[in-house]
């Protein structure tokens, strides 16, 4: 679906809008989408869905993903917690998994950014060098 610039724009001020310290408020999200529907703006469908992808994106921002060979101790995960929150901020939720095909290291995953320190990432590395 196209949408206008003045679309695109307007659903970039109520994501502004939506935003408290920085974090997305979930029941502002839910006033502004029930403001639009209700109200109906010209071109509302264009700047709701323009609207949704922006939230996508925000929420996959806030949220990371920690995979590890084996199960992690607690005083790692506190460190990995303490530098993640001061890399992106607090209102992080953290999820950890256990992925043995990593063979050793970490994979965390924030929104589009992946850092991967996996043994099998390093030997995939050494392998495409070959």
């Amino acid at each position: 679906m196209k949408i206008s610039k003045q679309g695109r724009r307007t659903a970039k001020q109520l994501l502004r809008c939506c935003l408290s310290e920085g974090v997305l408020d979930e029941s502002r999200v839910r006033k502004t989408v029930d403001i639009m529907i209700e109200k109906k703006p010209r071109g509302y469908f264009g700047i709701l869905s323009h609207f949704q992808r922006l939230v996508g994106l925000e929420v996959a921002k806030r949220s990371a993903r920690v995979e590890s060979a084996v199960p992690m101790t607690p005083e790692i995960q506190a460190g990995v917690e303490s530098g993640l929150t001061g890399r992106y901020g607090k209102g992080l939720a953290i999820s950890y998994h256990t992925n043995p095909e990593l063979m050793g290291g970490l994979r965390i995953q924030v929104g589009s950014d992946v850092y991967d320190g996996s043994l099998a990432a390093r030997l995939k590395g050494l392998q495409d060098s070959f």
